[in-house]
């Protein structure tokens, strides 16, 4: 890939079922990210950093994103199920009780969280210029372990609303009940600072290719 294109936090665009709402602008059509003034959050090719509206749609499409704590040092990452949740600017996710995800937020409540999808390989005429059409947000926060039954459940709905929408309690399932609670973790992240980038070319350019879908072996 060339060293100029930096493929990060992720990749997509095109024909990739992607996180890009269909109507975006171009980056470099957009202005500066507000969120950069936070140094976390700082992209390196400003063309490709994405606005917070572009961010929260990013958000709210894709299917799971991957948590990053840390413990003594030794980073962890974990894919998970999530929701973000506009009205209090955080995100929601939930493990069993017992785990790495909780011993490490015990130790260090600081996280990263990402999500990502790819688009089509742009070959070129010289190896080191291969690149890639990607997208990607990149979230800093503390994470929390949710310990009030009210917000509990509050996260646990927001999550079942969000991946099983045509689903409701009462209705399709039984609501959730005091004591399951008991059964589960739930985790919010109070975000602080996040960035979106975006690598996407012109439908027509020359031998851009999708990579075959090998599937994951289950």
């Amino acid at each position: 890939m060339s060293a100029r294109d930096e493929v990060g936090p992720g990749p997509d665009g095109e024909g990739a079922g992607g996180l890009a709402p269909e109507e975006d602008p171009r980056p470099e059509d957009l202005g500066a990210d507000d969120t950069a003034s936070d140094g976390r959050a700082r992209v390196r090719r400003r063309d490709r950093a994405l606005e917070d509206d572009w961010i929260r749609s990013a958000l709210r499409r894709a299917p799971w994103g991957f948590l990053a704590t840390v413990s003594d040092g030794q980073p962890f990452l974990n894919s998970n199920l999530f929701v973000y949740d506009e009205d209090r600017h955080a995100i929601w996710m939930h493990t069993a009780r017992l785990g790495r995800t909780r011993t490490n937020l015990d130790g260090d409540d600081r996280v990263c969280f990402a999500v990502a999808t790819m688009g089509r390989m742009l070959p070129a005429d010289e190896a080191l210029e291969f690149s890639v059409e990607y997208a990607g947000v990149t979230v800093f926060g503390r994470g929390h372990v949710v310990e009030d039954p009210t917000e509990k459940e509050l996260g646990l709905q927001l999550l079942l609303d969000r991946y099983a929408p045509h689903l409701r309690p009462g209705r399709d399932y039984r609501p959730i009940v005091p004591e399951e609670l008991k059964r589960t973790a739930v985790y919010r992240i109070d975000i602080e600072a996040w960035s979106g980038k975006r690598k996407q070319e012109d439908p027509d350019f020359p031998g851009a290719f999708t990579v075959p879908d090998g599937g994951f072996p289950w």
